[in-house]
Parts: structure tokens; C-alpha cells; sequence
């Protein structure tokens, strides 16, 4: 009704103007001529001033009405203030409000408002990415500005992306009400937008798939990928960087370029969501693509990829009382986030590559996980139970199907090559118990912050002759991460790290976890990992970053009769990694892995239709190795990576 009576004003004030303004013209009109007039036209004169000041009384008349009107209102908002019975109101004080929208096509969308205690409405601002918008604190909707999302811009720079009322000072970006996240960080980072390609990886859906099936919402996302890498060595892992296979001068593939494309990291992903009550939702997420290849994948034919998982959990929420819980495989509780522990706001680089940054943290596996906010969440602490796997390096033993002889003559398995549904040329390693990760995030007014701490527990079997005994080591380590908002909106300056005993497969290089004693127990290996990146958002259309990695492991041996065992044994022979083809050995157990990368992403077409990308990337690696005979000779290699996305759900 309030609504229905400032539209009744606004056009009565328009109709009002619009005598005054023809009267006006017709009376100026009617003195340029009165001179040649004869008494005739004097008298028309006349009666248009008549005519005219009938107008302007109407006016005045008007202007009253709307006077009267404006104070009955600030009366009617004063009742609702004092009496507490604002139909926004909700038991939450950070509850999301939804204020439905139409836009120009006459369909409705949503604007996410924000509400915080009973402070007074406050004007829309930016949620701290640049590409999203959403409203201050304020106990009312604020109702009438009209999103735009339909429109479709080709300006490079994003101007006229959205059209808003430029009239009104509550210009805002409409977004569904079903695409908002759990909870927005108000630290001048906040979520990602929905376009970057950290949010992409981490499984953000669009707002352009949206289903409602009864109580349950339903959200599509994914995009169509078509992405290549030109390099100056052979490593056969397509756009997924296999550090550890980066050859060396003795290979012939060293000496020689590749190129290599592919579509098969192209991704599908659905989010069904279902509101229990106001204040705590319970959802399903899926996501895959065809990263996997099969024993028949090759790329003579049909290049045939295989569709894999790469997440399916199911969430519940509770808001009011900040508990929130997670069960299925997702990202680990290892990857540094960006907005308190929320899943899907995982902070993942911009990277075109599929193994992301050398120095990375990250696994995406089974867990359950447990999070609680505290502090109008601010604070958050979480437990994770995760699938564990410790990932062995057999340097120097006798290995086969996970059964290590060393040189006591006892036996030690580490596991068992895959069997039923499960990959039979993979082995999978003897656990005893899952691993444990906790992790404390804080989002103050500046920034985001995290710790971490993870326990591992590598176990094996040592047999000697007919009896045998089990051993379990106490592998773990800490780490943290932090995302600092130089200019919010625009420049953020992004660093984490890992380091202990035992977590090396977390890093995107996969060094190995541990390796054997000479009694067969295991021995888990020391481990570092670290990245630092600068990310820029010029305009909404172009995101630019550049970033450096790296992740190192510790070496732990022992020699037995002239033999060398264990992991970096100075012993080992690095003499044949120089020399094409040559017949000395080239063991090159790998020391660490850097990687220095700059890249940037050209959003130029986005509409009703979606949105189509364009990325490109340099990257220049380099791998150590521990010492031996012959030295530690060092390789690398040079990347420049393309990429083309469509995102139709976005």
C-alpha cells in the first residue's frame, strides 16, 4: 500500500509539472506574437494566463496532498519502529532478508539485504569483491531499486554491466535469493564472486539454472572448457602439472616442446537446497568433470576421458545457533578459505592449470566435519575426520603390490594394489584410523585469518618368516593462511603454508608422506609447502594475479651392506642425469618443486546468455633434487597455458 501511494504522488507531481511546463510554453508563445495582435488575440492571451494560473494552483494543491501524505507515513514507519512488529524482523540478528525485485522484463529477483541488530537502513554497498553487491546493515528491506541482470554488456571494461536506477543513491546488483551464501564475511574480503575462477573451483553455482521442486530448490553450475598448454619439455599430463615427472637432460622428451589440449576438465554441478525453518537449511551438492583417464583413454581416437566425482556432500546449517555440519567428499579442511569455514569458499588460485600452484594446499576427500561460529560469526572453529592415505617412497627397496622386502628379510606391506571397483595399478596403503584436522578462523572488520593443525598416523605390517607385527607412527603438522584486502574490491595480497611430518600428499606436488626404517617401520618425512599471490580486479571484467609456490621435502636413509635404502640417499647416483640417453643412473629423488606464475582472465561477453571467459597463463617450474653421486642437478620448465570458458549458469 506505502508503495502504491509514492507511485499515486510520483505521477500526480509528473502531471502537475507537465501543465505548468505546457502553459508556460504556450503563454511565452502567445507574448512573442501579442505585438502584432490585434484585440482579439489579446483577449486568447487572456484567458491562457487564465488558464495558467489555474494550473499552478493545482499544483500547489498537489504539493499539499503529498506534504500530507509524507507524514502520515514517518508516522506509520515511527509505530512500526516503537512497536517492534516490522514484518522484516527475525529471530536472527544476521539473518539474510530477501527483497523481491522486478526487473525490466517483469520477472522478480532478488536482492540480498543484510540486517544487524537494530541499526537504522543504511545505502547498498559492495560486498568487497567488485562484481556482487549487497546492502549495509539496516532493519528494513529496502525495496525499489531494480536489478538489471538481464542486460547484456560488451563494453571490455564492464561499464553498463548492470543498469541500475541511477537516480537513487540504493543502486545494487539483484542476485537470487537461492544462490546467497550460508554467511557473508563482513572483513573487506568477503565471498568470492561468482565469476572468478577461485570461486569456479571451489563450486560455485550460477543464478541462471534455478529450479523449484516443492520445498526443495534446485541450482546448476559448471561450464563448457576447451583449455591447451604449449611447454618446453614433454610431461604427458595434459593441463595437470606433474611436477615430479619433469625430465631431465638424459631423457629425450627433455630436449623436445609439446602441445597438448583438451576439453575434459568441462564441469557439471547441481546444489539442492531445502529451508527447514528461517534460520537452518539442509543441502546436497555434486560436482564432476572427466579429469579421470582410463585404461582405454588415448588420444588417436575418440580422446574418451572418464566422468569422475569431484565432490558429493550434504550440509546442514543452523544459523541461530552457528552450528554447522558437513558429511561426503569436499575439499578438505586443509584448504585455506575465505570467509569463515564455509564450503565453497575455499580460496584456490586463478590458476588455468588443473593442479593449480606447486605449494598449494589441498585434497578433496571423504569427511565429516563439525564447524561452530561464535561472535556473530566472526570466530570460527571447526573438526575434520578425513579419508587418510600416506603415500610411500620405496627408493632403493624391492616392491611389489605393496609388499617392501628390506634387508633384514622381513616382508613389510604398506598396502594393496586396487581390486573390485577400485584402481588396480594404484595402490592403496594401510590406514588405522582417519586423519584429524582442526582448524580456528577469524574474520574481523580487515582480513582473513586461519590455523590449522592435522595428526596422520602412517601404520604398516612387518612379517618375518611365519609371525609378524604391526607398526602405527604419529606423523602431523600445522600451517595457516591469510587473506589481506589491500584495496578492498580490488587488490588482496593472499599467503598460506603447511609444514610437518608426514602431510606432504596435501601439497599439490604429491611429495611423498614417508618412507621405511630398517626395521620396517614407517618413517614419515618432513614436509614444507607455501604459496604467496597478488590477485587485482581492474573492473569487473578482468581479474590479473600472479603468484609463487613452493613445497619441499625432508630426506631420512640408512645403508646395509654397501646398499642404499630410504628416501635422498646420498648414496644414490645422479651421474646419468646430464647426458642423453647415457647408461648411468639417474635416481633424482626430488628435493622441492617452485613455481612462479602470472596470468590474467577477459570475461567479454555476459548476458541473459551466461558468460564466456578467456585466460591465459605463464609458468615457469623448477625441481631440486637431493644430493648424490654426481650432485644435485636442477631442471625446469617453461608453460604458457590457453583457456576459453562458457559458464552458462552465470
Amino acid at each position: 500500500m506505502t508503495l502504491l501511494t509514492f507511485r499515486t504522488l510520483r505521477s500526480l507531481r509528473v502531471s502537475g509539472r507537465g501543465y505548468l511546463f505546457l502553459g508556460t510554453t504556450l503563454g511565452v508563445f502567445l507574448i512573442g506574437t501579442s505585438a502584432r495582435a490585434d484585440d482579439d488575440l489579446v483577449s486568447r492571451m487572456e484567458q491562457e494566463m487564465s488558464r495558467l494560473q489555474a494550473a499552478q494552483a493545482h499544483v500547489q494543491e498537489e504539493q499539499r496532498a503529498i506534504n500530507h501524505d509524507m507524514a502520515v507515513l514517518k508516522e506509520e514507519i515511527a509505530k512500526h519502529h516503537a512497536s517492534g512488529t516490522s514484518p522484516s524482523r527475525s529471530s536472527s540478528p544476521h539473518a539474510e532478508q530477501i527483497a523481491a525485485q522486478p526487473d525490466h522484463y517483469g520477472r522478480v529477483t532478488t536482492a540480498s539485504v543484510r540486517r544487524r541488530g537494530n541499526k537504522t537502513p543504511q545505502p547498498f554497498e559492495p560486498s568487497g569483491s567488485g562484481h556482487e553487491m549487497t546492502a549495509a546493515s539496516g532493519q528494513e528491506p529496502v525495496r525499489g531499486a531494480q536489478a538489471r541482470r538481464d542486460r547484456m554488456s560488451l563494453s571490455p571494461t564492464g561499464r553498463g554491466l548492470v543498469d541500475n536506477d541511477k537516480g537513487s543513491e540504493l543502486d545494487v546488483v539483484g542476485h537470487r535469493a537461492e544462490d546467497v551464501v550460508v554467511r557473508f564475511a563482513e572483513n573487506g574480503v568477503g565471498p568470492h564472486p561468482r565469476e572468478t575462477l577461485g570461486a569456479q573451483a571451489a563450486g560455485a553455482v550460477g543464478d541462471h539454472g534455478v529450479f523449484h521442486l516443492g520445498p526443495v530448490t534446485l541450482m546448476l553450475g559448471g561450464f563448457v572448457d576447451t583449455a591447451a598448454v604449449l611447454e618446453n619439455r614433454h610431461v604427458a599430463s595434459d593441463t595437470f602439472n606433474y611436477w615430479q615427472d619433469m625430465p631431465y637432460p638424459n631423457q629425450p622428451r627433455y630436449h623436445t616442446n609439446n602441445f597438448d589440449g583438451g576439453a575434459r576438465y568441462s564441469r557439471l554441478s547441481l546444489l539442492a537446497r531445502g529451508n527447514i525453518d528461517s534460520e537452518s537449511t539442509i543441502s546436497g551438492f555434486f560436482e564432476s568433470d572427466f579429469g579421470a583417464g582410463a585404461v582405454t583413454t588415448d588420444p588417436y581416437e575418440s580422446n574418451s576421458y572418464s566422468f569422475r566425482m569431484r565432490q558429493a556432500y550434504l550440509a546442514y546449517d543452523d544459523n541461530k545457533e552457528g552450528w554447522h555440519f558437513l558429511g561426503g567428499q569436499a575439499w578438505s579442511l586443509l584448504t585455506p578459505g575465505r570467509a569463515g569455514i564455509v564450503a565453497r569458499q575455499e580460496s584456490l588460485p586463478e590458476t588455468i592449470e588443473a593442479s593449480m600452484l606447486a605449494g598449494q594446499t589441498w585434497s578433496r576427500q571423504w569427511q565429516v566435519r563439525i564447524v561452530k561460529d561464535f561472535f556473530h560469526h566472526r570466530l570460527w572453529t571447526g573438526l575434520s575426520i578425513e579419508n587418510p592415505a600416506t603415500l610411500y617412497d620405496t627408493t632403493g627397496f624391492s616392491a611389489a603390490n605393496g609388499a617392501v622386502s628390506i634387508p633384514n628379510g622381513s616382508t613389510v606391506t604398506i598396502g594393496e594394489n586396487g581390486v573390485g571397483l577400485t584402481n588396480d595399478t594404484t595402490n592403496f596403503s594401510n590406514e588405522i584410523a582417519p586423519d584429524v584436522i582442526g582448524k580456528v578462523a577469524y574474520d574481523p572488520i580487515w582480513g582473513h585469518y586461519e590455523m590449522e593443525g592435522i595428526l596422520h598416523f602412517p601404520h604398516d605390517r612387518v612379517t618375518m618368516g611365519n609371525t609378524g607385527h604391526n607398526n602405527t607412527a604419529i606423523g602431523g603438522g600445522t600451517g595457516g593462511s591469510m587473506i589481506l584486502p589491500l584495496i578492498p574490491g580490488k587488490l588482496e595480497l593472499r599467503m598460506a603454508g603447511l609444514a610437518g611430518w608426514g602431510i606432504n600428499r596435501y601439497g599439490s606436488v604429491l611429495l611423498p608422506d614417508a618412507t621405511l626404517k630398517a626395521n620396517g617401520s614407517p618413517d614419515p618425512l618432513f614436509g614444507v609447502q607455501a604459496q604467496a599471490g597478488v590477485i587485482a580486479h581492474p573492473n569487473p571484467r578482468i581479474d590479473v594475479y600472479g603468484y609463487f609456490g613452493t613445497q619441499r621435502v625432508g630426506h631420512s636413509y640408512f645403508n646395509d651392506n654397501g646398499a642404499s635404502y630410504g628416501y635422498g640417499n646420498p648414496g644414490y647416483s645422479n651421474a646419468g642425469c646430464l647426458q642423453e640417453l647415457s647408461s648411468l643412473s639417474c635416481t633424482a629423488n626430488t628435493r622441492s618443486v617452485s613455481e612462479i606464475t602470472i596470468g590474467g582472465w577477459w570475461r567479454f561477453f555476459k548476458g541473459k546468455f551466461g558468460t564466456v571467459e578467456a585466460g591465459t597463463q605463464l609458468a615457469y617450474s623448477r625441481r631440486q633434487i637431493w644430493s648424490g653421486i654426481g650432485g644435485d642437478p636442477h631442471t625446469s620448465m617453461s608453460q604458457i597455458f590457453f583457456d576459453f570458458r562458457y559458464l552458462p549458469f552465470q
